[in-house]
């Protein structure tokens, strides 16, 4: 496992994962306003960004395991919430899907329920119910496969703050139409 400092400056945006996924969260998540909540938690370094050297589900799981503990034990201030970036496991979205069954069992075998959520992002992420182009996919759609552990107390306070939090998907599904599918991929190439 490699886990990188929250600070440190990525050197090849093109094969680097920890890069791409810098780059995904600022022009994309937070460029586009898709999480309302992302940009302060990024903005004071309280994002912990873990490249993962899995290469199996199960080794995958027990990183998962380990890095639930490390935001459990780890003050808010200084990280907030945790991506772990896996490159090398789960490029089958079937199959990563399939496995955030495990992800919610860890949670629930380390008992965080309440405190910790895994939320999933990846490449080729599809909605139930839509077509693989459909734009409304891009909302989840990261350049790696990705595992986000969310406090469920910053979660909390954030959608508390919104004024109405259930306006989030309907907007981001309008601005993904209206963007579309080529407009997507000149963000990501810019």
């Amino acid at each position: 496992m490699h886990a990188t400092d929250h600070d440190s400056a990525a050197t090849d945006a093109l094969h680097d994962p920890i890069a791409d996924t810098r780059r995904w969260l600022e022009k994309a998540v937070i460029g586009l306003n898709l999480c309302p909540f992302a940009k302060a938690v990024y903005v004071k370094d309280q994002v912990r960004f873990v490249l993962s050297d899995a290469t199996t589900p199960e080794a995958l799981l027990e990183q998962l395991a380990e890095e639930l503990l490390v935001l459990r034990d780890t003050p808010v201030e200084v990280v907030d919430t945790t991506l772990i970036v896996h490159p090398d496991v789960l490029g089958d979205f079937i199959d990563y899907n399939d496995f955030l069954d495990n992800a919610d069992a860890a949670v629930e075998a380390l008992d965080l329920q309440g405190i910790l959520q895994v939320a999933s992002f990846h490449p080729d992420y599809q909605f139930a119910g839509t077509a693989p182009d459909d734009a409304s996919n891009y909302t989840n759609r990261s350049p790696w496969p990705t595992l986000h552990l969310l406090r469920e107390d910053s979660v909390e306070r954030a959608v508390a703050a919104f004024p109405d939090p259930d306006v989030i998907v309907d907007r981001n599904i309008a601005t993904l139409d209206k963007l579309g599918v080529d407009g997507w991929r000149r963000l990501m190439a810019d």
